[in-house]
């Protein structure tokens, strides 16, 4: 007979035959251990996270910087002023790839790595060697290698220079605007050294500790949580179901998808339909036994509801409530009554 969604029974036939190609597996107190071991499914493509490390709480010269020096001699036989000058401008001198710096009469000097404190006391004592009475100061300006690229996901995405060592994520996000309203579980990616790596922002956020400490060259953008689970069947709504969360269980399944129908569905057949990699199967419970499984929750005792409460959905599971077979007995009664132009009027009932 035609019904708005199939039974239980008729989901799990053939369950039991020897070349079957699926498995069910119920969801109770006693299998909830071993499912938790199992293999998760539909995990993003990146690299875990890294946690904070505490930087210098000063910019670090870099090659590709430049600076502007000024250099201040009283001296009446001086070697880089001309007479009644005090200073000399040398501007603009940028940090070479291997991090020295020209310096007239001095000639190489490495800087890389310094901060611009600790750089102005090595040029200062390159130029003591020669001109005693010489003073320098000096202006870093940082280049590409002291920022860092925040791309999308934010009010206003663009190149910004590290103020210090010790910028962090949520410094960046920060300074971008924070990030932009209407974003599903906001992800936070990381690109360093070829890699990427990644983070929720409500993670992020409850956790100080992963509020990693940036490099120059990385990029950061955000992009919307790209999990969802289907919902199918006798439920409140039908559709594709974005995670609103990091983890999600059966129960808060139940309650994204409006519940299970009251004159439709059966609470003891709501099942979880999962695909798996060949490589995830086992010959032993320690995980799936075949590539398609099926787990069946029942929502009508309480070890059924605690143990939803503990299973999680993964990425693009199918959650589908079965429809009472009483429902379908309704239906076949009701349509032969028709047929023989007997009026009547049938209840719905349920389980």
């Amino acid at each position: 007979m035609p019904a708005g969604a199939p039974s239980a029974a008729q989901i799990t036939k053939g369950a039991t035959e020897e070349d079957a190609t699926f498995a069910i597996y119920p969801v109770t107190r006693e299998t909830l251990p071993r499912l938790k071991t199992w293999p998760r499914k539909g995990q993003p493509p990146v690299s875990g996270w890294i946690s904070r490390a505490k930087g210098p709480s000063s910019q670090i010269v870099e090659p590709g910087d430049t600076m502007d020096l000024a250099i201040w001699d009283n001296s009446e036989s001086s070697l880089i002023t001309q007479t009644g000058q005090k200073v000399v401008q040398l501007n603009g001198i940028r940090v070479s790839p291997e991090g020295k710096v020209f310096l007239p009469y001095v000639d190489q000097v490495s800087v890389a790595k310094m901060s611009p404190d600790k750089a102005r006391d090595t040029i200062q004592n390159r130029f003591a060697a020669i001109i005693p009475s010489a003073q320098v100061q000096i202006t870093h300006t940082p280049g590409r290698e002291s920022s860092v690229d925040l791309v999308s996901g934010v009010a206003k995405p663009g190149n910004y220079v590290m103020p210090d060592r010790d910028f962090t994520v949520l410094g960046l996000l920060a300074m971008g605007g924070g990030i932009v309203d209407g974003v599903e579980n906001p992800q936070v990616r990381l690109m360093r050294g070829g890699k990427l790596y990644g983070v929720s922002a409500d993670k992020l956020l409850k956790n100080p500790s992963l509020d990693t400490t940036l490099r120059g060259g990385d990029k950061v953008y955000v992009e919307k949580d790209g999990r969802y689970f289907l919902s199918l069947g006798a439920a409140g709504k039908e559709a594709q179901i974005p995670f609103p969360s990091d983890k999600i269980n059966a129960l808060d399944a139940a309650t994204l998808i409006g519940g299970v129908q009251d004159n439709r569905a059966n609470p003891k057949g709501v099942l979880v339909l999962r695909n798996y990699d060949p490589a995830d199967l086992r010959g032993d419970s320690s995980g799936p036994s075949k590539e398609r499984m099926i787990f069946a929750l029942d929502l009508t005792t309480a070890d059924g509801l605690f143990s939803a409460g503990e299973f999680e959905i993964m990425d693009r599971d199918l959650v589908l409530v079965t429809e009472s077979s009483l429902m379908q007995t309704n239906a076949a009664i009701k349509m032969a009554y028709e047929l023989l132009g007997i009026p009547t009027r049938i209840n719905n009932v349920t389980n």
